[in-house]
């Protein structure tokens, strides 16, 4: 169920406009936190922001007892967490997430990300580095929006970026060149994390080239523990389809396992 804590902002970096990095020292999260699992941050104890915000851990220092994470500011509660200043606190729950990116003996691994939803990918590709031959594929809507590629290119074998719009590097979404890349070798495992249309253009392909597949699901979690039941999301599990909560059995499903 992860730990509470009062965590110290020790680092605050602006990625691009309306995007923030956070390091906090938080060492028992740090501890056992996964690649994959999230925290529940609380912004505020007015009524319009009580709940807790979801947002996926980016990098774990073990060692030095710091968690990253990145947000964007969409609303009211992410304007207020973007006020917060080096040397704050911010009550942070977790690592939270029991389904977490599971990591085995690969080969050769793909990893796709579109737009905010390749910042829960960087803790993944940096345990894999050396282990496995890693091909991130990275999907923006342009090059304003283009973040963290040199901190990816660090943790891959190969760096694939695109944008939609062809203003920076591969014009297109990241997916067709996955596509064109399997065609040659296929991968032993896709990881994918990023927006709705993105996670099921990815699901359907790794289903119909019998690709396994792991996709992170980006919900609305209020309580992150599986208690308000507002990240109900149909999971295949036996004979019939059941509801799940993507906090508690999540955020990580095998991509056959779930419909979305």
């Amino acid at each position: 169920m992860g730990v509470k804590l009062n965590s110290e902002l020790v680092k605050k970096e602006k990625l691009i406009e309306g995007i923030y990095k956070y390091s906090v020292k938080a060492k028992e999260i740090a501890e056992t936190a996964k690649a994959g699992q999230f925290l529940e941050i609380k912004v505020s104890d007015t009524n319009d922001t009580f709940l807790r915000r979801p947002i996926s851990i980016y990098n774990i220092e073990k060692e030095a007892g710091i968690v990253e994470f990145i947000f964007q500011v969409k609303g009211k509660g992410t304007e207020i967490l973007a006020t917060r200043e080096v040397g704050e606190k911010i009550d942070i729950m977790g690592p939270l997430g029991f389904g977490c990116f599971n990591i085995k003996e690969y080969k050769n691994v793909a990893i796709i990300g579109g737009g905010i939803g390749t910042y829960p990918l960087y803790e993944l590709a940096k345990e894999l580095k050396g282990k496995a031959k890693t091909t991130m594929y990275m999907g923006f809507r342009n090059k304003d929006l283009v973040t963290l590629e040199k901190e990816f290119e660090e943790v891959s074998d190969r760096l694939v970026l695109t944008t939609d719009d062809g203003s920076y590097k591969e014009k297109g979404y990241a997916i067709n060149i996955l596509k064109e890349d399997c065609k040659e070798t296929k991968p032993d495992m896709i990881f994918a994390c990023g927006p709705l249309p993105m996670l099921k253009a990815v699901r359907e392909f790794a289903i119909e080239e019998n690709i396994p597949c792991q996709i992170s699901l980006e919900e609305r979690m209020g309580c992150g523990i599986g208690a308000c039941l507002g990240c109900a999301v149909k999971v295949i599990s036996g004979t019939e389809p059941r509801y799940g909560h993507v906090c508690k059995e999540g955020p990580v499903f095998d991509a056959k396992n779930v419909e979305i």
